[in-house]
């Protein structure tokens, strides 16, 4: 069986095929370095780190990138609160998201560009647009043309009229389409800046990852993830600007995952509702029988199918550590019944094996159903734990 993913454009679950035989090619939304990591980036940068993983496992070449975005209002805004340099700001937090990461136990991509380092493939996009017709300036600023690009809407499903009846804008009477979106802003007094065409400015949010995508993967690649909180407007508005830079297809499956609510209602800093990743961890009880670590974490936030929303229940982390610790269980009762006389045949342990080898697959075959694999795992477990009362062979043991 192929591996099949849910693709947001196209709404179906569908057979992986990628753009070059056994390469894939993804490129993830990052952060913004502004802050310590909630529960919601976690949940994000372990979806696609399993996923690379389990691309890899299944013998394909993955070249994985993930950006960050080190320049923003809310970096900028940062800086001036604690009146530090913005660049401190971005450097602070970056390092935080490594810490973090690295509790979780997820891997570095292949490539992690941020935005200040592509600032002239940033530039060269911009004008590119400008000089097709789809992006217009005006006092410094530069805007892309909704409506000069008939297939918006394509990755929300909508239309450009049911669009413009949801959004929330910010009026601004200048552009010439209430939907029309900034590629490049001139920059305010005291606000870092860079020398374009238009004046000196910075980069808007939606061009920065479609040019270091671009940049990184070229025009075309396999799979574009993110929060399903960026489908609108990041991605349908990268999707925008990038197809109509190129002139070609842009990511040619989309992979979202779903919220971690708090009470049902998204946890986000703006609502104020969020756990950072250190402070789960940090306020953690000593005691080795509640003791959560990075480990349980993860655990737990794989219980969950990425496409489902999550709600996060303090509750259920002990029950993630409890499952975890069954499963190291098993591997302290294999390694302390050496002594024990074997009963159990070796074509049993092979059975199980091959029975949880199958479970496992075919449940991340079918859009990384992690849930379905961790319970292959507590079956397996299960299993052997059977064997083991009956009393393993030295090649069983082993193979376990």
């Amino acid at each position: 069986m192929s591996i099949v993913l849910y693709n947001t454009r196209t709404k179906k679950k569908e057979p992986f095929e990628p753009l070059r035989p056994g390469e894939v090619s993804m490129y993830v939304c990052g952060v913004t370095v502004y802050d310590d990591c909630h529960l919601g980036h976690a949940r994000s940068a372990l979806t696609f780190d399993v996923i690379r993983r389990y691309f890899e496992f299944s013998g394909y070449r993955v070249q994985y990138v993930r950006n960050f975005t080190d320049i923003d209002d809310k970096i900028l805004n940062r800086a001036q609160k604690e009146g530090v340099p913005w660049q401190e700001i971005s450097k602070r937090y970056i390092q935080a998201f490594y810490r973090d990461m690295g509790a979780l136990g997820i891997t570095k991509p292949h490539a992690e560009p941020r935005a200040t380092e592509h600032i002239a493939d940033i530039l060269r996009m911009v004008q590119g647009l400008v000089n097709k017709g789809l992006a217009y300036a005006i006092d410094g600023d530069v805007y892309f043309s909704v409506g000069k690009f008939p297939t918006y809407g394509q990755l929300s499903g909508k239309n450009l009229e049911e669009l413009q009846a949801g959004a929330r804008i910010e009026i601004d009477p200048r552009k010439q389409d209430p939907m029309d979106f900034a590629l490049w802003k001139a920059s305010k007094p005291g606000e870092p800046g860079w020398e374009s065409p238009w004046g000196t400015g910075r980069p808007g949010w939606h061009i920065e990852c479609s040019a270091m995508s671009v940049a990184k993967l070229g025009p075309t690649f396999d799979i574009h993830g993110g929060g399903k909180d960026l489908i609108f407007p990041h991605h349908e508005n990268e999707i925008a600007q990038s197809c109509g830079y190129t002139g070609k297809d842009f990511a040619r499956v989309w992979v979202h995952n779903g919220f971690v609510t708090v009470d049902k209602e998204k946890m986000s800093k703006s609502l104020g509702n969020f756990f950072t990743i250190r402070e789960i961890l940090d306020k953690s009880p000593v005691s080795a029988s509640a003791f959560i670590t990075g480990e349980c974490l993860r655990y737990y936030l794989l219980s969950t199918h990425y496409r489902s929303d999550l709600n996060w229940s303090e509750q259920s982390l002990p029950e993630a550590k409890a499952a975890l610790d069954n499963l190291y269980g098993l591997i302290q009762r294999l390694e302390e019944s050496g002594s024990q006389e074997p009963m159990a045949s070796d074509e049993e342990l092979e059975r199980a094996l091959k029975h949880f080898a199958h479970k496992f697959m075919e449940s991340m075959d079918d859009d990384c159903n992690t849930p379905k694999a961790l319970a292959a795992f507590q079956e397996f477990r299960g299993e052997v734990n059977k064997l083991l009362v009956k009393g393993l062979s030295g090649y069983a043991k082993k193979t376990a």
